[in-house]
């Protein structure tokens, strides 16, 4: 199993807990990746928002790509995968960019290519919002103009929403970065086979993740493309004792007044108390954090991962809060 986390670049993932202790400064970034890559983590994924969906919209939130290039250059083994939304990015442009990137820090840049989901943040900053499926058609010409730069001497390129002639990238990437991406209707999968390298999935039950990564490595094999890598997001709390471990899980789901956008909750929510339960949780940790169930003492979130690894999860991707402080106990505890 590869250790990956979150840059908390929204200044932590708890909706219900206003101060996590970990700002979104660039001070508090770098010494969180320096000392990551020190203790077992073999990856760092860089989130792209404009707007800041955790703690309010008016809330910071650090720029992915100008922290991307700066990890760059202060960080040695850390693989750097940076979310970027083929709507906010000329794909010619943003090859250039990534290529540069990669070569600052030795060939450890990756991409994970996310189809944009939040039509006010683009509204907000004058750019234009796909309907879903047209997401995946205008990633699908991106991601070839951004190959056939990476891969081509000169590069053109007549399509639908992208039209280039002779474009040149140099220097090109040490390596060809690996292309991450994730997204659970027909449009997203079929894309995601065919023209990406792995693929990324929210938190769920180990049952629920083994049929999705059934699914993909048949879209693959049906291609004749080489096997992909499986990723997944999750929340991970480690304490001394099952019950230490359940009363973090109450005290980050508790509801804040005063939290932004627990006036929409109530109106959410409907349905029994388990359904209530579920969807608290849904709202309290980001990306279905909670569903994988890395929650208890170490030995039993050991168990929890390896059921995982045996379902063909290669890649955790890891939140936890605050980070730093947690990611020093799960290394200790659960990696090393």
């Amino acid at each position: 199993m590869r250790y990956g986390f979150w840059t908390p670049v929204f200044g932590g993932w708890l909706r219900n807990v206003l101060d996590e202790g970990m700002a979104a400064t660039w001070d508090y970034t770098r010494r969180l990746c320096q000392r990551a890559e020190q203790i077992g983590y073999d990856l760092t994924l860089v989130a792209e928002l404009n707007l800041n969906d955790i703690k309010g919209v008016d809330q910071p939130a650090l720029d992915a790509w100008s922290t991307a290039a700066a990890l760059a250059a202060v960080t040695q083994r850390l693989e750097l995968m940076v979310a970027v939304r083929p709507n906010f990015h000329h794909p010619a442009l943003l090859a250039k960019q990534a290529a540069n990137i990669d070569q600052i820090s030795g060939g450890r840049l990756a991409l994970n290519v996310v189809s944009s989901w939040w039509a006010q943040e683009a509204h907000s900053y004058g750019l234009g919002f796909d309907e879903h499926d047209d997401r995946y058609a205008r990633t699908r010409e991106w991601l070839e103009v951004v190959d056939g730069l990476w891969r081509e001497p000169t590069f053109s390129y007549a399509g639908q929403r992208y039209q280039l002639e002779d474009a040149i990238c140099e220097p090109k990437p040490v390596r060809k970065p690996v292309v991450y991406a994730g997204g659970e209707s027909e449009a997203a999968k079929a894309m995601i086979a065919r023209q990406c390298d792995a693929y990324v999935m929210h938190g769920d039950d180990v049952d629920v993740i083994a049929v999705k990564i059934a699914d993909m490595r048949a879209r693959r094999e049906a291609l004749g493309k080489p096997p992909m890598a499986f990723g997944m997001a999750a929340y991970a709390i480690v304490r001394d004792t099952q019950a230490a471990a359940r009363a973090e899980v109450a005290r980050i789901t508790t509801l804040d007044p005063a939290a932004p956008g627990f006036a929409n909750f109530d109106q959410w929510v409907a349905g029994t108390q388990l359904e209530r339960e579920l969807k608290l949780q849904e709202y309290s940790v980001s990306n279905r954090g909670l569903r994988p169930g890395l929650i208890g003492a170490p030995g039993q979130v050991r168990e929890r991962i390896a059921a995982y690894e045996a379902a063909g999860v290669d890649l955790l991707l890891l939140q936890m809060s605050p980070q730093y402080e947690e990611m020093e106990r799960f290394a200790e505890q659960v990696i090393n």
